[in-house]
């Protein structure tokens, strides 16, 4: 989940499914059914703005299928692949202390635990076992690598300081 001001985006509508205007989404929740708790989303396609109500989805597979108000013909629905799915980060349900959404971390500065600069958080990656974090070089870093590290809480990740925008890790510069 990434984050825009006061939106998250939660998914994104990747084809049509069916004739009668059904929608493939892959959701960025976790659990992956979790987008369909969000009835009302903005989509953002082309750099426009869409409000649109979910009215119905489920499972279908691996993925998520969806039926959105007003749209009911496979044509109409095809114009809308593509489309970010967005939700108010206020909707967002809290997480217990220590925890934090992907979108939180994005853009925090990491450090060493022995205070060198590696860059700042550009995103993260799901390879199943944990997440990684994908750390790029900032002009302050101590080098212009991009780095992997495993999100690894109380491992390698030392503290997340949302306020400070830092993270500190115990992790070797030379990885």
């Amino acid at each position: 989940m990434t984050q825009n001001s006061q939106e998250t985006v939660i998914g994104r509508i990747t084809s049509v499914f069916g004739v009668k205007g059904w929608l493939k989404v892959f959701s960025y929740t976790d659990p992956k059914d979790g987008i369909l708790n969000y009835r009302d989303w903005t989509l953002l396609l082309d750099g426009k703005r869409i409000p649109i109500r979910l009215e119905e989805g489920r499972r279908q597979g691996q993925g998520i299928v969806v039926r959105l108000k007003g749209i009911d013909d496979r044509e109409v629905a095809r114009t809308y692949c593509g489309a970010e799915i967005r939700v108010p980060t206020e909707q967002l349900p809290e997480l217990p202390e220590g925890e934090f959404y992907w979108h939180q971390l994005e853009g925090l500065d990491v450090f060493t635990v022995e205070g060198e600069c590696l860059g700042k958080v550009h995103h993260l990656l799901e390879t199943g076992s944990n997440d990684v974090l994908v750390v790029h070089a900032t002009a302050g870093s101590i080098d212009q690598r991009e780095r992997l590290i495993p999100y690894l809480p109380d491992q390698v990740v030392q503290q997340v300081d949302l306020k400070g925008s830092r993270m500190v890790v115990d992790w070797d510069p030379e990885f």
